[in-house]
């Protein structure tokens, strides 16, 4: 079984990607909503 202070390291390690990842995925989504207000809309109707 892992040490208390390595598993708290690991932890630390996959809290950090987390955040990291959490961050580009909302830099990309502001990017795409940005991106999707310049082009128009089509019309709803058919």
């Amino acid at each position: 079984m892992a040490k208390p202070d390595l598993k708290a390291a690991r932890e630390e390690r996959l809290a950090a990607r987390l955040r990291e990842n959490l961050r580009r995925r909302k830099a990309q989504a502001r990017q795409q909503n940005e991106s999707d207000a310049a082009l128009p809309k089509p019309d709803a109707g058919g």
